[in-house]
């Protein structure tokens, strides 16, 4: 694997302002306020921050692929939480389509930020080692900072930094890269790369353990299970029910923003396998619209240094060292 970098020029309440980080954005005015930091550690592959519903301690995972907060079933059910169905919703995800709950949970903390009263979302059709999905919902209200090499996420506010340098560590040399744009509706952080030369949509997923490339995206560019060289990986599993091969193959080339990663494995699978809905009209089932093509995972996030800019719909990033994607072990989970 060969880097190459080009030189170019609320679901929670807040409660604490912890500090003010200094730097080249305040020269220009600009207040980037760290109003959080947490701890993490990684647990199969994923994010995991400590948190507590009604009083009991649950573990947190860190999930921007995800567009809301939730709780899997099976952490419902450990927690004893009373569910009620939703008519007619459902999520789609890796593995499938999965019905959707709903539980009122009376305290729900983690770190400095917490809330009472609150209505959850409950889905998710495996136990994924954790009870609660802390979604895009909550993330995009913040500045997010994966720092994992020392085993840490901030949340910033920024103030009077819209055409700011906010990679307070780096210098004007740092990676950038803009995202699509974020609402309620669509809370995800959806950029563009390009595999072989070829631009696709990705999602920012910290709740994958490891990047993923869709199937069919793999095969576009000529690497599907049966060319030489390729890998079985084994069943991943997702929100869904289903379970999804998923195979390791070369590519030339992966680029983001001004890195360019030459000569790299990417692990591939039918993502959204299952993941199929009706129009109507019409009785032949189809992938929803829209679904990105790649998630960048938590193997991206610990070879990076990762600031994602909410407020300036950018994200910046600096790279620290070792594989960018990592093979995943066989039978391992990507949610």
């Amino acid at each position: 694997m060969q880097i190459v970098r080009a030189l170019v020029t609320a679901s929670l309440s807040m409660v604490m302002v912890l500090s003010s980080s200094a730097g080249a954005a305040e020269a220009s005015g600009c207040k980037f306020a760290r109003i959080a930091e947490w701890p993490v550690r990684i647990e199969r592959g994923h994010l995991i921050a400590d948190g507590a519903i009604n009083g009991k301690p649950v573990r947190v995972l860190l999930d921007t692929g995800s567009t809301l907060t939730l709780i899997p079933r099976a952490a419902a059910e450990r927690l004893e939480l009373t569910r009620k169905g939703v008519k007619g919703a459902r999520m789609y995800g890796m593995g499938g389509v999965t019905a959707i709950d709903s539980t009122l949970v009376d305290e729900f903390r983690i770190g400095q930020f917490s809330r009472t009263n609150v209505l959850v979302t409950v889905a998710g059709e495996h136990d994924i080692g954790a009870e609660v999905l802390l979604g895009g919902d909550f993330f995009r209200q913040f500045d997010v900072e994966f720092d994992i090499a020392v085993k840490m996420v901030r949340l910033y506010r920024p103030e009077n930094c819209a055409t700011s340098l906010l990679a307070y560590w780096a210098d004007a040399n740092v990676g950038q890269v803009e995202f699509e744009p974020v609402n309620e509706v669509h809370p995800q952080i959806i950029l563009t790369v390009e595999i072989d030369g070829r631009p696709l949509r990705a999602l920012l997923d910290s709740g994958s353990g490891v990047s993923l490339l869709e199937k069919a995206e793999a095969a576009r560019v000529g690497v599907t299970p049966d060319t030489p060289g390729v890998v079985a990986l084994g069943m991943f599993a997702g929100l869904g029910s289903g379970m999804v091969p998923a195979w390791s193959g070369s590519f030339a080339s992966f680029t983001v923003g001004n890195e360019i990663i030459r000569d790299t494995e990417i692990a591939f699978a039918d993502v959204y396998m299952g993941a199929t809905t009706t129009r109507v009209g019409s009785h032949i089932p189809v992938k929803p619209d829209g679904l990105p093509s790649m998630l960048l995972g938590v193997d991206f996030l610990r070879s990076h240094r990762v600031l994602v800019a909410h407020s300036q719909r950018r994200i910046y990033f600096t790279y620290n060292g070792g594989p960018v994607f990592q093979r995943a072990p066989r039978g391992s989970t990507g949610k």
